[in-house]
């Protein structure tokens, strides 16, 4: 009776010990779900930008130098434009096209009618807050609320939409002004 006894003592020992083992390895190793090694991570989209940073004048990348400045100030030449085109600017984080800008284009398209202009190339963009890609997809919906705008004020043309984010920007000044100008939809007339 004795050695049954101890049989099944040993056995009820070895039997909490693999059922101990069994739990911290579902535990930590995340075996719940029949997955081998630790429990993965879920992945968050980066959120929309909520903060503008306190202005250091501090500069924060290379577009601050002078070779940066002439490259830029010559790509973004970009074309031939008639008259004085004026930019649609945008408020922080935002593509909805304001009511000043929707002055702006209004002017704009009488002018581009007037002028009979044949191409019209709305180059959208972003401030140097933000991620590059983020920047891109904010430009491209702010070049694309300005063309329907365009189109509904009756603008016939070719118009066609891109976007240069953050990374050409037509200002490249650490200040509030040129973080505005670089928040806008640029016109080139082709």
């Amino acid at each position: 009776m004795r050695q049954v006894r101890g049989a099944v003592t040993s056995s009820m020992f070895v039997i909490a010990v693999l059922l101990v083992q069994g739990c911290s390895v579902k535990w930590w190793w995340g075996s719940e779900s029949g997955q081998e090694g630790p429990a993965q991570v879920e992945l968050i989209k980066e959120p929309a930008i909520k903060d503008i940073p306190p202005d250091d004048g501090q500069p924060t990348d290379s577009r601050t130098g002078s070779a940066m400045r002439s490259e830029l100030l010559s790509r973004n030449a970009g074309g031939p434009t008639l008259g004085t085109l004026d930019d649609v600017l945008f408020d922080f984080d935002r593509d909805t096209v304001r009511d000043d800008a929707m002055r702006v284009l209004e002017a704009d398209a009488k002018q581009l009618q007037h002028e009979r202009a044949a191409l019209l190339l709305l180059e959208g963009r972003g401030d140097e807050f933000g991620t590059s890609a983020y920047n891109l997809v904010l430009g491209e919906r702010r070049a694309r609320n300005v063309k329907s705008y365009l189109l509904e004020l009756g603008l016939s043309i070719d118009v066609t939409t891109t976007s240069y984010g953050k990374d050409r920007p037509l200002c490249v000044e650490h200040s509030v002004e040129c973080r505005q100008k670089n928040r806008s939809v640029h016109f080139v007339v082709e």
